[in-house]
């Protein structure tokens, strides 16, 4: 306990899943947040995002840890509207020490338009960089930037997840291009940044047990061969992906990454790809 006592931590996508486990993990921790989520839904993303009543709930658990939180919905393709917040949040907080851009969307199956495509680039990359450069300026030698990438946006497109190949669809192709480009990105960064003693680092999970991962749209992705499979159904498939033999990780699986990344116990831990994974890298040949 006590790991991050004294900093503050500015988080995308809290409302819930992941970005809910990393606020929480890093209240618990000692430090205080800015959390940030969209509180809409986006039409070409087949399964409903958190709502503005899924982030009150994040603010309130990290009250409950006895925190400071400021929240706000913000889309994080929106720049400015994140720097406005951004800002007034460090001049009340007093400080920014920890960047997640943690936010995503995942709109699968071969009906998606092409929109799907540009909705899926724009918030995994274009979003990512939106989070991290409205941040940089506030960040000080000591500063960590941690982005969430993908075990399955690494995996080559052709073919579909369950064989061994990408996500499939227009908006599948817009994840997988999105947590390529994370790669290559957090790796110059790091480079970037090296000098100013800021690290930056992506974090890469397997299945993860969210809504991204439980819907219908990524069951049919596992089992195409059902008209229309459940989330029963689904589990059959979802070992597919790891080497050890289990269908997902939890949340708090990556938190636990991301809170030793935001400490300062990885203070000369920069420019890598963790994979946070049951072997799923190893499994697939990333």
């Amino acid at each position: 306990m006590g790991r991050m006592t004294g900093k503050v931590a500015f988080v995308t996508g809290a409302a819930r899943g992941q970005g809910r486990s990393h606020a929480v993990d890093l209240a618990d921790e000692g430090a205080d947040l800015v959390i940030v989520d969209i509180g809409e839904d986006i039409t070409t993303n087949g399964y409903p995002l958190a709502s503005p009543a899924d982030l009150e709930e994040t603010v309130r658990l990290v009250e409950k840890a006895g925190r400071r939180v400021i929240s706000a919905q913000v889309d994080v393709r929106d720049r400015v509207g994140l720097s406005k917040v951004l800002d007034d949040a460090v001049a009340e907080l007093g400080g920014l020490h920890v960047i997640v851009a943690n936010a995503g969307i995942c709109p699968l199956g071969n009906d998606v338009p092409v929109q799907g495509f540009v909705d899926a680039f724009d918030v995994d990359f274009v979003g990512v960089v939106n989070t991290v450069h409205a941040g940089l300026p506030h960040l000080d030698p000591g500063g960590s930037v941690i982005v969430t990438g993908s075990v399955a946006g690494l995996v080559p497109q052709a073919g579909g997840v369950n064989g061994q190949g990408g996500l499939q669809g227009a908006g599948g192709d817009g994840y997988g291009l999105a947590k390529k480009m994370i790669r290559d990105y957090t790796r110059s960064l790091a480079l970037t940044l090296g000098p100013s003693r800021i690290r930056v680092n992506a974090i890469h999970p397997t299945n993860v047990d969210t809504d991204m991962l439980q819907n219908p749209a990524m069951y049919k992705t596992f089992r195409p061969d059902l008209t229309d499979p459940t989330r029963e159904d689904a589990e059959v498939a979802f070992p597919f992906m790891q080497a050890m033999p289990i269908p997902y990780v939890e949340p708090s699986d990556i938190s636990h990454a991301v809170v030793y990344l935001a400490s300062d116990e990885s203070r000369y831990v920069t420019g890598q790809q963790l994979f946070v994974d049951a072997g799923a890298s190893l499994k697939l040949g990333i």
